[in-house]
């Protein structure tokens, strides 16, 4: 496997967030062109839209921002059907499942995320790490 990395929705969120610590390693993860999925961008969305109450306007300015700077992987019926096997086998939920999965199918060997469990490593292919916590050990 390349040096390919995957972020999860949570890291593209800081990129508007008040802690200027994580929106500036949101922005080193995004330096590094990363894949997401049709997944992320939903996830994107949903927050962006109920959480943080964005217009459709600013939520799509911000999706084409980060599809400007991301490669996009499609979910499949392939890639639902590896998630519910990784979401079992991992004891993942079924969201963060289809997000591994997509990683794989991408042949991503990193995948980016604050809420999935750092270190933990999916069929011997994927390493999730915690942008965040590599960015704390710095300073």
């Amino acid at each position: 496997m390349s040096d390919r990395a995957f972020a999860d929705s949570n890291v593209l969120l800081y990129l508007s967030s008040g802690d200027s610590t994580k929106a500036m390693r949101s922005r080193e993860v995004l330096a590094g062109g990363p894949v997401i999925s049709v997944q992320v961008l939903n996830e994107l969305t949903n927050v962006l839209r109920r959480k943080v109450g964005l217009s459709w306007q600013e939520i799509d300015d911000f999706l084409c921002l980060v599809r400007g700077l991301c490669s996009v992987e499609a979910l499949t019926p392939q890639c639902h059907d590896l998630g519910r096997y990784i979401a079992e086998r991992y004891q993942l939920s079924v969201y963060d499942a289809m997000i591994v999965a997509s990683a794989l199918q991408a042949g991503c060997d990193t995948l980016f995320s604050e809420d999935m469990q750092a270190g933990l490593r999916i069929e011997q292919a994927l390493t999730i790490v915690n942008p965040f916590a590599i960015a704390g050990r710095r300073n």
